[in-house]
């Protein structure tokens, strides 16, 4: 985010390098902030939404669509992507997908989805949790309110870890006109609090989002950034969770799937252990390890090159050890979604 989406009034303070106004020293330096002396800001949400609307077009440019890459002998991962095309397809022909269309390389809004939620609310790894992370997807909109409205914790990634890392949203921080503007994306930035990888926060409850998933084995496919990999891999570094950690799905029941081959899966793919759908709710008991941490060597420098947090959490690291930690191969990004205006 620039810096035109904030005004904030802070004199510069000295920090270990040289003197710079804390807000471009807390943006910069997620590993240092210091709480005591958080700058009072000011949101300007039409700098905030134009700065993402201009990121999201610059994406789309940057992430042609490669229909080769659907083929088995030219993509080890092209078997994903035609499970994708499948169920975005069969959402969209069977008009069971929702705003913001076409769904294709998101993960897909869907009728129902707020019966899901409230499936999902219900359940007791919800209702004793007091943090609860969740995707800051559409269709897990009403998740991320049922956590607020619980009196619970909500930390909730921003969109492609682009403009930053979590934010905290705390519902004693809300009135009940704010509460549910707090929930979209553009609002989380605006009400929550930004948080580094030195938070101390512990994290009860993971809310996921899904294009397919597997209710037998609990093997799960997202739109394919492999963000939600990234943010699960990070708060296993920071020691916010743990393989115990519950890790719960919402989508519908179209979004089922059965063949997911699960000895294709990479260490990194994170399972589920819990599915709700807007009809039912699946226990997978699944056996599939969750990932250990961020695996360096399946992080591609393409990737890498976009998400600014672990750049430098990278740098950390290897200034910490000593050593330097591997690269994993290039890859060409997969195409962020195109979106219709929604009608009025």
């Amino acid at each position: 985010m620039n810096a035109a989406a904030y005004a904030f009034q802070t004199p510069p303070i000295k920090t270990p390098n040289n003197s710079i106004s804390i807000f471009r020293y807390y943006t910069n330096n997620p590993f240092k902030l210091n709480n005591n002396k958080r700058p009072q800001l000011s949101f300007d949400e039409s700098a905030y939404e134009a700065e993402r609307l201009r990121l999201d077009a610059k994406a789309r440019e940057a992430m042609a669509i490669e229909a080769a890459a659907e083929k088995e002998d030219d993509d080890p991962k092209a078997w994903k992507w035609v499970i994708r095309k499948r169920i975005w397809d069969l959402m969209e022909a069977r008009n069971i997908a929702q705003f913001p269309r076409p769904v294709h390389h998101r993960i897909p809004n869907f009728v129902g989805a707020s019966a899901a939620a409230d499936k999902l609310s219900r359940l007791e790894v919800f209702t004793k949790a007091d943090c609860v992370k969740v995707n800051p997807d559409t269709p897990q909109k009403q998740v991320r309110f049922f956590t607020l409205n619980g009196g619970k914790k909500l930390l909730t990634p921003q969109p492609r870890l682009r403009t930053g890392f979590f934010s905290v949203l705390e519902s004693d921080t809300l009135n009940p006109s704010t509460m549910n503007e707090a929930c979209t994306s553009v609002e989380v930035a605006k009400y929550g609090r930004p948080i580094g990888l030195d938070e101390k926060i512990k994290v009860d409850l993971i809310v996921i989002g899904s294009v397919a998933v597997d209710p037998k084995t609990g093997a799960r496919l997202g739109k394919g950034e492999g963000f939600a990999e990234l943010e699960y891999g990070m708060l296993h570094y920071m020691g916010a969770i743990d393989d115990s950690t519950p890790v719960v799905t919402s989508v519908h029941d179209e979004q089922l799937v059965d063949d997911i081959p699960v000895e294709k899966l990479l260490v990194h793919d994170v399972p589920v252990d819990i599915i709700c759908t807007p009809t039912k709710v699946i226990f997978t008991n699944t056996s599939i390890p969750k990932p250990q941490g961020i695996y360096w060597d399946k992080l591609s420098p393409e990737k890498l090159s976009r998400i600014k947090i672990l750049r430098q959490l990278k740098a950390k690291i290897e200034q910490e050890t000593g050593q330097k930690l591997p690269t994993g191969p290039s890859e060409k990004l997969p195409p962020t979604a195109q979106r219709r205006r929604q009608k009025r």
